[in-house]
């Protein structure tokens, strides 16, 4: 069955809008990086925009080594240090003062639709098809939703503030400017934990924990199995890339084969340590170096800084609550 919006589509989208970023990039003469900028930018976007030509052309393996070379370009141009900020046509701070007084509280409400209808259309439009066409891509549904909830976002932004598509691409160059490589970062994470995955990192985490862990101590097998979801997170940036190697490597064959463990709250509270991670690293980028941009903050990791306090304390918590509840 065909579908109206497909995920490809999406992703062709966010290609053209990057390249347009692009462009704006290499007009900017007051950029003093504004080439490897543009060029950062431009191969991030041309995976979104060629992917399927090269496969389809060049064959999987061929294709996918092209794909591998675009992030290490990308990565080394980060790592140099080669982005930069550009010029921007910005308000006063007496003209962003009074826009503010005068929308008030009603300039959330973009944002606020955003999560409200992403929500509606995953659950309201699974399976829904008109004319035996779909009106979302079922198999990516929730990104397809969140789309549709961006594009609601967008529009009522400038029915709002009476802003155009073009002011909205250019406060996107802006604020990903500003946000820096951290911006594609979860992409990268997410690529390199399935790679984690193909190379069956779970087991060499269970030979190692198997030499220097009395397979008998349940406490210890505990602590291991939620320090290591938080670490294996910090480094990962993401809790949902750490799960399957360190459940496949700890959990699984110590705690519940071993031990007997109950299954549904020993995953449950080990993803929550896996968040504890999240709370405590830089390489989470969307949760705590975005922000820190956004809000135009001048240490960028003093959102960091405020939780690690509290990741720590939800982490021990998170032991004594899995030792006390998973073998019962």
């Amino acid at each position: 069955m065909n579908t109206l919006i497909t995920i490809n589509e999406i992703y062709y989208l966010i290609g053209v809008i990057v390249m347009l970023l692009v462009g704006m990039t290499l007009r900017d003469k007051g950029n003093p990086k504004r080439l490897t900028t543009a060029l950062f930018w431009f191969l991030f976007g041309a995976v979104f925009l060629f992917s399927d030509l090269l496969v389809s052309s060049l064959g999987k393996p061929l294709a996918y080594r092209i794909i591998g070379v675009v992030v290490i370009l990308i990565s080394l141009i980060a790592g140099f240090g080669l982005l930069s900020l550009g010029t921007y046509a910005q308000r006063s701070a007496e003209q962003r003062q009074a826009s503010a007084n005068q929308y008030g509280n009603w300039i959330f409400v973009p944002a606020i639709l955003i999560p409200v209808v992403t929500v509606l259309c995953t659950i309201l439009l699974k399976g829904v098809a008109i004319g035996g066409v779909y009106l979302l891509d079922q198999k990516q549904l929730t990104l397809a939703a969140l789309c549709v909830g961006c594009i609601c976002a967008i529009l009522a932004g400038w029915k709002l503030t009476g802003g155009t598509p073009l002011h909205a691409v250019r406060e996107s160059r802006r604020l990903l400017d500003a946000i820096g490589w951290a911006a594609v970062l979860p992409q990268m994470l997410a690529m390199l934990g399935g790679v984690f995955v193909a190379a069956q990192t779970g087991k060499s985490v269970q030979q190692v924990v198997g030499l220097f862990v009395n397979p008998e101590n349940r406490f210890m097998l505990i602590v291991i199995y939620c320090v290591g979801m938080a670490l294996f997170t910090m480094i990962m940036g993401n809790a949902f890339a750490a799960f399957p190697v360190m459940t496949a490597g700890i959990a699984l064959p110590f705690i519940i084969v071993g031990q007997h463990a109950d299954p549904a709250p020993l995953v449950t509270i080990g993803m929550l340590a896996g968040y504890c991670g999240t709370l405590m690293t830089p390489m989470a980028a969307n949760y705590n170096i975005v922000p820190a941009a956004l809000l135009e903050l001048k240490d960028k990791y003093q959102v960091i800084k405020v939780q690690i306090p509290t990741g720590l304390t939800l982490l021990a918590a998170n032991i004594l609550l899995m030792y006390f509840i998973v073998f019962r």
